[in-house]
């Protein structure tokens, strides 16, 4: 080759720069990474300790979607163990620590490692605490404090019999997705959808000062307004310390009145969620020789299509929370609820409890319809007239899928 052949040319001048520039960037970069993570707690070495530890516990997340919420069924990312928006006065869970790296990383790793003992430690269920009653002065409320202590006392009796369950098998984050946090008075209110729970939340709102009057909050301020904190909110040392010393309350519905009081409110009325989530997919799989019209919209889902849909296996779309079990909203069986109010007795349960908790006097459960005010409640009689329609057979396998709600919670059996 001649000298004038190996001189490049100013392109050719270009492009060598310009690869060595890009691979001198990629190298900075890989060796940044690799820096820093010497220096950290990675989220494998937290997720190893967990396994370490021997807790079944995995971290999952809400999914992204409409305003009604939602599926159970979606994954979840990994929760970062550092304080929250809702973790205020509350010490980070690594910690903060000075000097060298090698330190921090030591004294993180030791912050994590006490937080997850803790939790591995912890009995399942947990214990149940006795009601403190020094503020009821009124002897009007003996029958209905009477009427709790049976209920506590046969829900426990019930999780030793059928629950069969020592340890969470359940995602801890998941577990406590559901449980509302009011801090100023101590509650742990777990959401029951369809058994009270917009008037609850109303009365969460007031007492945590968000509004003067329960009566004055709109249902979109109550679903969709986020003012109210959930307990997976919080990292764990949170978590830990209110399901230990907070005063945890669920309300409950036979489960037959709460289904169908879930079937008429989302599928008999216009729903831009339901119809083309749920809707549609039922009225593929269920309805044989569909019209165009209802396939594309999903409405007009019919109860023993609702029924078939539920009871199937291998459904086309996934659970709800509106007409999940209670056994997996709560988990009753693994947190021992303080309180257990019922909605066939729903206003006198929900001013006792406040009575309980030393809510201010004048604060009383509301007790409107919520949405469409002008349907007549779904009641013992409503209920009959949809389970007209079904078989004796389909009836006992709606039983079936409930039983231990049913068993929980000491309801009958009176429409098979």
């Amino acid at each position: 080759m001649q000298p004038s052949e190996m001189v490049m040319n100013p392109k050719q001048v270009f492009l060598s720069v310009l690869i060595f520039g890009v691979a001198g960037l990629l190298l900075f970069m890989y060796l940044q990474v690799w820096i820093e993570e010497q220096h950290t707690v990675t989220r494998e070495q937290i997720q190893g300790h967990i396994t370490n530890q021997n807790l079944k516990f995995h971290i999952t997340e809400d999914p992204k979607g409409k305003k009604e919420n939602l599926l159970l069924n979606s994954e979840r990312p990994m929760r970062v163990l550092t304080k929250t928006s809702h973790s205020q006065g509350e010490d980070r869970v690594l910690g903060k620590t000075t000097g060298p790296p090698t330190i921090k990383l030591i004294a993180k790793h030791q912050g994590t490692r006490t937080v997850f003992k803790k939790f591995s430690e912890m009995k399942w269920p947990l214990d149940i605490h006795p009601l403190n009653k020094s503020l009821i002065k009124d002897n009007k409320w003996k029958e209905t404090d009477v009427a709790q202590e049976k209920r506590r006392s046969f829900l426990q009796e019930s999780c030793k019999k059928y629950g069969g369950v020592s340890r969470p098998q359940s995602h801890l984050f998941h577990m406590v997705s559901r449980i509302y946090v009011e801090d100023k008075h101590k509650i742990l209110y777990c959401e029951v959808p369809k058994a009270g729970c917009s008037n609850w939340k109303r009365i969460l709102m007031v007492l945590s000062g968000l509004a003067s009057s329960a009566y004055n909050i709109s249902h979109d301020a109550v679903h969709y307004g986020k003012h109210l904190k959930k307990l997976d909110s919080f990292d764990l040392k949170g978590i830990y310390t209110r399901l230990n010393t907070y005063t945890k309350a669920v309300f409950v519905r036979d489960p037959m009145e709460r289904l169908v009081s879930a079937f008429r409110d989302k599928f008999e009325h216009p729903n831009s969620y339901y119809h083309p989530v749920f809707g549609k997919a039922i009225i593929k799989k269920y309805r044989p020789n569909a019209c165009e019209e209802a396939l594309n919209n999903g409405s007009g889902v019919k109860f023993k299509e609702f029924v078939h849909y539920l009871l199937d296996s291998h459904r086309p779309v996934g659970m709800d929370i509106h007409w999940e079990k209670v056994s997996k909203l709560c988990y009753p069986c693994l947190i021992n609820y303080d309180f257990v109010g019922k909605f066939e007795t729903l206003e006198e349960d929900a001013n006792y409890f406040l009575q309980l908790i030393g809510a201010p006097k004048e604060l009383k459960f509301p007790n409107f319809k919520d949405r469409h005010s002008s349907d007549e409640r779904t009641n013992a009689q409503v209920v009959r007239q949809y389970l007209k329609d079904l078989t004796r057979t389909e009836r006992q396998l709606i039983y079936d899928f409930y039983d231990l709600d049913y068993l929980m919670f000491n309801y009958t059996t009176p429409f098979l």
